[in-house]
C-alpha cells in the first residue's frame, strides 16, 4: 500500500551491506558501547589459520609477490598501470593473514581462491593481456592512493550493453555500503565478485567503493571514494553530467555527506537510513549523554549535514526510510533543515518496516533516479547556492568562496545571474570569493562589462572573454567589498582551500610519518611520543586500512618536503626537522617550557599537538605529535568518527593515553585565518 502526502510519499525498502554480508559480519553496535573504559576491538581478533592452510596461503603469496615483482620491472606503461588490479589480491589475503583478520574458517578458503584469481590476472598481464577490463557484469579493481601509496581495492558492475570499443559515455552510480566490522579487503574483494547489489540500473556503471574499511566514508573514506571514481572515469566511459551518490545505513550517511559537500557533481542523491548528524543521532540510536567541548562542537560541522541543506538545492534528493526504523530519525532531520531553507523533502517511507528496503519503494525510487539522470546536472545553473563551515569544501558550480572571516561558522554566498549582465550576490562570514565559468560556459554578454552587486555594492567586473570564459575575483577591504584577489604581504599565511586545518585534514593527502633519531629532553615526553607514534601506525592501518609510511628525520630530502605532509615526532631535541621549524611556529617550545600566547606549561610532562603550514614548504602541512584525532571509542559508532581535536592542543602526559584522547588536553583552539593565535 503506498501513501503519498505532498512531496513523503509512503511506502518500504532494505538493503546496505546488511542485505548481502552474512549475519556474522553485522555486529550491532548501542548502548552497551558508551563505556570508555571498556572498548571492544574493532575489528575483533580472526580465528586461528591451521598450520596446513597458513603454508598454503603463504606460498600463494610468495609466489604472486614474485610475478608483482616481474611486472614491476616492466617498461610497458599499460602493465604498469594494471598492476593495483594485480595487487589487491596480494595486499587483502597479506593483510588477514599477517593481523589475524579471517574471522571464519570458510574465510580462509576465499584468501586462497583471490590468490588464485590473482596469479591468473597477474600470469595473464605478464603476457600483455587484461581480459578483465574487458568484462562485463562484476569486475573488482584497484588504485594506488596518493595518501599512503597502499593499493585500494573498489568495485564495478558493468552493464551488458557496454560497448568497449564505442563512444558514448555512461551513467555511473556510486553505491555506498553499510556497516561492517569485519569488512575486511578479503571479505569486500570476495563480496563484490558475488553479488551485484541492490540496484543496477539499465545501461548504468554502479561503482562500489571500499571506502577504506567501515568509517562511513569519512577522511581517508571519503578521499577513497574520489579516487575510486576517477580511477573509474580513467577505465570506463562516464557521462560527468550522471552521476550520482546513493546508500543505505552507513551508506546513507555517506550519501548525506556527500550529497551536501559536492552537491554540483551529482544529477541526484538518494540517502536511506543512517545519520545525517553526530549529537542528535547518538542520542536517539545509542541513547548516549553526550558532553562535548566548545571545540568539538564546532568540528561536527566538517561533517553534520543539517547546516549544510541549502547545497542540496543543486542535487535533487530522494530520501529513504523504513518506517518503524530508529534510523529514520536521519531522514527526519534532513526534512526540517531542508524546510527551514525552503525546501520540500522528497522522503519515501516503507510502511511497517524497520532496516530494509521494501520492494515496491524500490520502484518508486528507481522511477525518480532514471528521470533524474535523464535531465543530468545543471552545469551552469542561474543561482547558486553555497554553505561551508570550512574552507575544505569551498565550491559550488561557477562559486567559490576563497576566505572566510572565521571558521567553522557558518558562511554562505547566494549568487545569481540577472537580466542585462548583472550578477547579484548575497554572503555572509565571506572576506573573499571568486566566480568562475569555464570555456563555453558563460552566458554573460562579451560585448559588454558585467556588473556584479556584492551585499548592495555595485561593482564593474571584466567582461567573459572570446572562449565564453568569464573568471573574476572579490575580496573584503574595511566594510566594503572591491574588484580582484586579496593581497598579501609577502611570506603572510592565510589559511585556504586544503590548507585550512584541523589536523585530521592533514590525512586526506600525502602524508609521511618522520621519526625522530634521537631522545627527547623529557623522559616523559620521550615515552608518550614513542607511545603515540606506535598507536598512530597500527590505528591507520587498522581503521584506515594503509600502511603509514614512516621515515627517519635524517632521511627526509627536499623530494619529501616538496610532496607531502610531514608528521614530525618528538621534540626539538630529538627531532631535527622540528628543531629547524619550531622557531617559526606560533607555539613556542623549548627544554623548559611551552608558551601559548601568556600560557605557560611545563615541557617535563607536557607536549604540544598542532597542524600549521609547513615552514619549509607552506604548500603542504606540518603536524606535530599526532595521528588521525579520534579513537578507539570512536570506532564502536561511525557518527563519533568526527574530529576531537581543533588546530592546536596542549596534552598534559600525566593523565595516560585512553580511548577518547591522548591524555588529558589542558587547553586545545584553532588558529586565526592567517594561521596565529586567536
Amino acid at each position: 500500500m503506498i501513501f503519498q502526502r505532498t512531496f513523503i510519499v509512503k511506502t518500504t525498502i532494505v538493503f546496505g551491506l546488511c542485505a548481502t554480508l552474512s549475519p556474522a559480519l553485522l555486529l550491532a553496535d548501542g548502548p552497551a558501547d558508551n563505556i570508555p573504559e571498556k572498548v571492544r576491538k574493532i575489528p575483533a581478533l580472526g580465528v586461528e589459520v591451521p598450520e596446513k592452510q597458513k603454508q598454503q596461503l603463504q606460498q600463494g603469496l610468495a609466489k604472486l609477490q614474485a610475478s608483482l615483482d616481474q611486472l614491476k620491472k616492466s617498461k610497458d606503461s599499460r602493465i604498469q598501470s594494471l598492476i593495483p588490479d594485480v595487487e589487491i589480491y596480494h595486499r587483502a589475503v597479506r593483510c588477514a593473514l599477517e593481523y589475524q583478520e579471517f574471522f571464519h574458517e570458510r574465510e580462509i578458503g576465499n584468501g586462497l581462491k583471490l590468490l588464485q584469481q590473482g596469479q591468473e590476472r597477474a600470469e595473464q598481464l605478464l603476457k600483455g593481456e587484461a581480459p578483465w577490463t574487458q568484462k562485463t557484469g562484476l569486475v573488482v579493481r584497484g588504485y594506488i592512493s596518493k595518501i599512503d601509496q597502499t593499493v585500494q581495492p573498489y568495485s564495478l558492475v558493468i552493464p551488458d550493453s557496454y560497448t568497449f570499443s564505442g563512444k558514448s559515455d555512461y551513467r555511473c552510480d556510486l553505491w555506498f555500503h553499510g556497516r561492517g566490522e569485519r569488512l575486511s579487503e578479503v571479505n569486500f574483494i570476495s563480496q563484490q565478485q558475488r553479488s551485484r547489489g541492490q540496484y543496477t540500473p539499465a545501461n548504468t556503471i554502479v561503482l562500489h567503493p571500499y571506502g577504506r574499511y567501515s568509517n562511513a566514508f569519512k577522511f581517508a573514506g571519503e578521499v577513497d571514494v574520489l579516487e575510486a571514481l576517477e580511477s573509474t572515469k580513467q577505465n570506463y566511459r562516464i557521462d560527468d553530467d550522471r552521476v550520482s551518490v546513493r546508500g543505505f545505513s552507513m551508506g546513507g550517511a555517506a550519501c548525506w555527506q556527500f550529497a551536501v559537500h559536492y552537491s554540483d557533481r551529482w544529477f541526484g542523491s538518494n540517502p536511506g537510513a543512517g545519520f545525517s548528524e553526530t549529537p542528535l543521532f547518538l542520542d536517539v540510536f545509542q541513547k548516549e549523554t553526550l558532553n562535548p567541548t566548545w571545540y568539538e562542537k564546532k568540528l561536527w560541522q566538517w561533517y553534520d549535514c543539517p547546516g549544510y541543506a541549502l547545497n542540496l538545492y543543486h542535487c535533487p534528493t530522494v530520501a529513504y526510510s523504513g518506517e518503524i526504523d530508529s534510523q529514520k530519525q536521519a531522514a527526519d532531520v534532513m526534512e526540517i533543515a531542508l524546510e527551514k531553507v525552503g525546501i520540500d523533502m522528497v522522503h519515501i517511507i516503507g510502511p511497517n518496516t524497520a532496516h530494509r528496503i521494501h520492494p515496491d519503494s524500490k520502484i518508486i525510487i528507481e522511477n525518480k533516479m532514471d528521470s533524474l539522470a535523464k535531465v543530468g546536472r545543471q552545469r551552469v545553473p542561474r543561482t547558486v547556492h553555497l554553505v561551508a563551515y570550512t574552507l575544505k569544501y569551498n565550491r559550488m558550480a561557477w562559486v567559490t568562496l576563497d576566505a572566510m572571516h572565521e571558521e567553522w561558522t557558518q558562511a554562505q554566498i547566494d549568487a545569481r545571474l540577472s537580466r542585462r549582465n548583472r550578477v547579484d550576490v548575497k554572503t555572509k562570514n565571506v572576506t573573499a570569493f571568486s566566480l568562475k565559468m569555464n570555456a563555453g560556459e558563460s552566458p554573460l554578454d562579451m560585448t559588454h562589462p558585467v556588473m556584479v552587486q556584492v551585499n548592495g555594492i555595485k561593482l564593474e567586473a571584466p567582461r567573459p572573454l572570446s572562449d565564453r570564459s568569464w573568471h573574476v575575483s572579490f575580496h573584503k577591504s574595511g566594510d566594503t567589498w572591491k574588484v580582484g584577489p586579496a593581497i598579501h604581504e609577502p611570506g603572510q599565511l592565510v589559511k585556504k582551500h586544503n590548507l585550512q586545518g584541523p589536523i585530521d585534514d592533514a590525512f586526506m593527502d600525502s602524508f609521511i610519518f618522520v621519526s625522530p633519531s634521537g631522545a627527547c629532553a623529557s623522559p616523559a615526553v620521550d615515552k608518550w611520543v614513542k607511545s603515540e607514534m606506535k598507536h598512530a601506525i597500527v590505528h591507520w592501518r587498522q581503521q584506515f586500512r594503509g600502511d603509514a609510511r614512516v621515515m627517519k628525520d635524517s632521511n627526509i630530502t627536499d623530494k619529501e618536503i616538496a610532496s607531502s605532509n610531514l608528521v614530525l615526532w618528538g621534540d626539538p631535541e630529538s627531532n631535527t626537522l622540528i628543531k629547524k621549524i619550531v622557531g617559526k611556529l606560533p607555539i613556542t617550545w623549548n627544554r623548559d617550557e611551552i608558551i601559548v600566547g601568556e600560557q605557560r606549561f611545563s615541557a617535563a610532562h607536557h607536549a604540544p599537538i598542532l597542524i600549521f603550514p609547513n615552514p619549509l614548504n607552506p604548500k603542504k602541512y606540518v603536524v606535530l605529535n599526532s595521528g588521525f584525532t579520534y579513537r578507539e571509542y570512536a570506532y564502536l559508532n561511525n557518527a563519533r568518527q568526527v574530529p576531537m581535536l581543533p588546530d592546536w592542543a596542549i596534552i598534559d602526559l600525566r593523565t595516560p593515553a585512553g580511548s577518547q584522547y591522548p591524555g588529558k588536553v589542558v587547553d586545545a583552539n584553532f588558529f586565526d585565518e592567517n594561521w596565529q593565535l586567536k
